[in-house]
């Protein structure tokens, strides 16, 4: 856990955010400020600053966030039509909070 670190107080139930899935490894919640009709976030329960951060030990963690991404677009009925994953990395890279964080965007009508 980071100090002053919101996602790290969000998986560590210290806010009231909905959680819309959670395991031992990462939490999904809806992004406050989104870009997209459906825009979750996956987020490690263990703080990575960023993925210039990733470790050798992190490949489970990477993993486990791709296969839930997959499950969570099912769950938000966007797999079939289409979504967008996405990871910011640092600053210049667009990344605003710096604990790691898969971004998952779809539902736009096309």
């Amino acid at each position: 856990m980071e100090k002053g670190c919101i996602f790290c107080d969000i998986v560590n139930g210290r806010t009231s955010t909905e959680i819309l899935y959670q395991n031992d490894m990462l939490v999904v919640f809806r992004d406050i400020h989104p870009h997209a009709p459906v825009h979750l976030l996956i987020v490690p329960r263990k703080h990575v600053r960023s993925a210039n951060d990733i470790t050798e030990a992190d490949r489970a963690i990477l993993s486990e966030m791709f296969m839930v991404a997959k499950d969570m677009a099912h769950a938000q009925a966007v797999a079939r039509s289409g979504y967008k994953l996405l990871f910011n990395v640092e600053r210049g890279g667009g990344q605003v909070i710096f604990h790691l964080h898969l971004h998952l965007m779809g539902g736009w009508k096309r």
